[in-house]
């Protein structure tokens, strides 16, 4: 990787920016969903689309509320199926499915597994919450917003 400055985005196209945080303010305030399941979501859609900055903020956020166990055991939670309950598996397989929606094409079982677990508008929420973090997400890696983490 080569040293090559990047912009920053938000100072760029503060318009861009501001309409991009009103989405995120409205899935962190105007929802029902539970503060710890939206960072929860937002840090697996991070991992997937490798956004250093959003992992570090989201993994910031989760120590908050979580232990240092469950976040580390992210990436395999189906694996582990203890470690969380059953509503946040659904949105971490939801959130998945929509994030590859290239490759699953949000398949019938997922969406019934989904719906299941969410009552309707939950369920949209959760998933503006999804398109919301793929959305930060495809800024951030790409223009390398930085990191907390220090060596």
């Amino acid at each position: 990787m080569t040293d090559t400055k990047r912009l920053v985005w938000h100072e760029v196209t503060p318009q861009g920016a501001k309409a991009l945080f009103g989405v995120h303010h409205y899935v962190t305030t105007g929802t029902n969903l539970p503060e710890e399941l939206i960072h929860l979501v937002f840090l697996r859609v991070s991992q997937i689309n490798g956004c250093a900055h959003c992992i570090d903020l989201h993994t910031r956020d989760l120590l908050k509320t979580m232990a240092a166990d469950k976040i580390t055991l992210l990436p395999v939670w189906a694996e582990v199926p203890h470690l969380f309950p059953d509503q946040y598996r659904a949105a971490l397989a939801w959130a998945e499915e929509v994030t590859r929606v290239s490759e699953t094409h949000a398949s019938d079982a997922a969406y019934a597994a989904a719906a299941a677990a969410f009552a309707p508008k939950d369920l949209v929420d959760l998933t503006i919450a999804v398109a919301a973090m793929n959305a930060f997400n495809r800024l951030g890696a790409p223009f390398r917003l930085p990191v907390k983490a220090q060596a």
